[in-house]
């Protein structure tokens, strides 16, 4: 069994004239998913996807994207993102995946999943792009979410790694709060996405820094395949 990564999926099935084919590296992006997808994820394997799941802006109208995912092999954590309007409280989203027979997606949502040793935590967390306005009571609100998935992870004695949408770390960008977080707890590994383009992808923080590993995951930066964590 193995461990993978991918964020920024922006699944359109229920709202195709929000498909982001129109843009340069997404050209028949929905198609690249499961073939890349099929060549990679094998049955028991888990993928975590970093936020931006669907365009859907409920979960019925975000419906054909989960019932996409569900037919692919592996077992499917999601955190929330920037754009996934569908997402609402973690039981609603429950019901609903059982009401429809969703049967291999998990919400992260103040809580972890465990895998090996290891303890799958995170949240959506906020911006920390230079000349963008934060607001600070969301920020407080994802320090405290994370702060809590973590420490879920490590009442179970798992090492606790991170998965975030958005980068706690970019061009000249820096969420302290989110960074403060990884230090306190010792935390050795963050994936995140929510950067697309070549010139925005080369302002990221990616390997090690600070003795911390990052790594982007955004699907168009890896080309639509999943990234192999464990």
């Amino acid at each position: 069994m193995s461990l993978y990564a991918i964020g920024d999926l922006h699944l359109c099935f229920g709202v195709p004239s929000k498909t982001m084919s129109i843009f340069s590296g997404w050209e028949d992006y929905q198609e690249r998913i499961e073939e890349n997808w099929k060549k990679t994820v094998k049955d028991g394997d888990t993928v975590v996807i970093v936020g931006d799941f669907s365009w859907g802006m409920s979960l019925e109208q975000a419906l054909p994207d989960f019932e996409f995912i569900e037919k692919l092999p592996g077992s499917k954590i999601v955190l929330k993102g920037n754009h996934d309007y569908w997402w609402t409280t973690k039981k609603k989203m429950e019901d609903f995946f059982a009401l429809h027979n969703i049967e291999s997606v998990k919400i992260l949502h103040n809580n972890h999943y465990r895998y090996e040793n290891i303890g799958i935590c995170g949240t959506r967390g906020w911006v920390s792009i230079s000349g963008e306005v934060q607001d600070e009571k969301v920020l407080k609100r994802e320090e405290q979410r994370l702060e809590c998935s973590i420490n879920s992870a490590l009442a179970e004695n798992l090492e606790p790694v991170v998965f975030i949408h958005y980068p706690p770390v970019f061009a000249s960008g820096v969420n302290y709060g989110i960074l403060d977080i990884l230090y306190k707890y010792g935390v050795s590994d963050c994936y995140y996405g929510h950067i697309h383009g070549r010139s925005a992808h080369n302002l990221c923080v990616t390997g090690s820094s600070d003795g911390l590993n990052f790594h982007l995951v955004s699907g168009d930066y890896l080309q639509f395949v999943p990234e192999k964590v464990k």
